[in-house]
């Protein structure tokens, strides 16, 4: 029979890597609890119409990389969310949640594109998101950019540059918009087949190309900073103002766009040189326009997306090391008989809040130690029939000088809370008699 395996670039997640997901995510859970972001979980499966009228009909991802389908049953068109956003502007206005004000959430979860899988990209990926709606002021631009920084710096990731830029307001764009079709219509033999095809549609996006040969062309564009109006200036300058009053570097990157249609205004990436060619971690921005576009009330939001991937290859590559997960205890039973008075004990350890595998599947003593030992534990509790007899169980060393038999001692059966306390101290054997 032939063997199954995964979907190309949809990839399991296993131990111990896992744990370093785990990390991770407690991480950002307790770092948006500090800035007063609550989560949001929407489903993975959308209507398309909900990404075509979100992130725009000329952009790649609509164009080639979402994976669309036919309901069976009723013939509804069906995407796998390509990204989250979207989704959380649908639930907002599906569930009125700005009818008390503005909100701060977060989410985590995978997203689905159908491209080429390469180092930190793949067809499942993951994303954790911060979105802040029904806030105008500049000050939420700031924060969620300080939010991100302040991940950096909890996860030890150095290395990591942001870039701003404004994108101004939908007037000043289409000015800018209409000075770049001028521009690059004057050096249309310049022009690659992608760039041709967005000329008219989303010439903004010709600024985002990655061709090598259109390079010098498009540092010659005109640039949209030039465009903006005073208080879309005042706006930019007030977040790099914060910025710079919290000790976060920046620089501006005038050609910095996003890839979806709805930003305006700030627009921000977190990069690193250590990922090759997809070295941007983190990005987002103001997407003012984007609820009544999607037929909400009319009300601000700013927000951004980090590749889970991404960032724990970088924590890889930095040499950080696997959280430690090991158990602190490993119980070795010699005979069967012994469950019924050790597993109360370990049960009583697991409510004291120590990790405690217990062995299965039968063997020998020796075959027993040797797992105890390969598991990573700090200690053996052993469920001798001498031991049960006496109402007692022997703790015994795994790690440093597991040799020396003064360090051996045994426990009541009957006082787990005690045990627990010596467990968890850094060298609870060494004063036993």
């Amino acid at each position: 029979m032939e063997k199954l395996t995964a979907v190309k670039g949809m990839n399991d997640i296993l131990p111990p890597d896992s744990a370093r997901w785990e990390w991770l995510e407690e991480q950002v859970r307790a770092l948006m609890a500090r800035y007063g972001y609550r989560n949001l979980r929407t489903p993975i499966v959308e209507p398309t119409a909900l990404f075509v009228r979100g992130l725009g009909e000329v952009t790649d991802i609509v164009e080639k990389e979402m994976y669309c389908f036919e309901d069976r049953l009723n013939g509804e068109q069906l995407t796998l969310r390509p990204e989250n956003t979207a989704g959380v502007v649908r639930a907002v206005i599906e569930h009125n949640l700005l009818y008390e004000g503005g909100k701060r959430l977060y989410y985590m979860g995978p997203m689905f594109r159908h491209e080429r899988p390469q180092r930190g990209r793949y067809r499942q990926f993951h994303q954790i998101g911060a979105e802040a709606l029904g806030y105008g002021g500049a000050e939420v631009d700031a924060e969620l950019i300080l939010l991100a920084a302040d991940l950096w710096k909890v996860l030890g990731l150095k290395n990591v540059r942001l870039e701003l830029n404004s994108l101004g307001q939908p007037d000043e764009r289409n000015a800018h918009r209409a000075a770049l079709i001028a521009y690059f219509e004057q050096h249309g033999d310049q022009l690659d087949e992608d760039a041709k095809r967005r000329l008219h549609s989303n010439p903004l996006r010709i600024l985002d190309t990655k061709n090598p040969a259109m390079q010098a062309l498009v540092t010659g564009a005109p640039q949209l900073l030039d465009f903006l109006g005073e208080a879309s200036l005042a706006h930019f300058n007030t977040v790099q103002a914060l910025l710079s009053a919290n000790g976060v570097a920046f620089t501006i990157n005038p050609r910095l766009v996003r890839g979806m249609d709805y930003y305006n205004l700030t627009v921000f990436e977190f990069i690193t040189e250590e990922l090759g060619a997809q070295g941007t971690i983190c990005g987002g921005g103001r997407y003012d326009y984007l609820i009544e576009q999607m037929g909400g009330k009319p009300a601000p939001a700013v927000g951004w997306a980090l590749g889970v991937e991404r960032v724990l290859e970088l924590l890889k590559q930095g040499g950080a090391a696997l959280p430690d997960l090991a158990p602190d205890a490993y119980a070795v039973l010699p005979d069967t008989a012994a469950l019924t008075r050790a597993v109360p004990l370990l049960q009583a350890l697991r409510a004291h809040g120590l990790r405690v595998l217990m062995h299965a599947g039968g063997g020998s003593m020796k075959s027993q130690f040797k797992k105890a030992d390969g598991s990573g534990a700090r200690f053996a509790l052993v469920f001798g029939e001498s031991e049960l007899a006496a109402g007692q169980v022997a703790v015994k060393p795994l790690r440093g000088d597991r040799d020396a038999a003064a360090t051996q001692l045994s426990w009541p059966l009957d006082d787990a809370a005690g045990l627990a306390r010596r467990l968890r101290e850094e060298t609870p054997l060494q004063s036993a008699a």
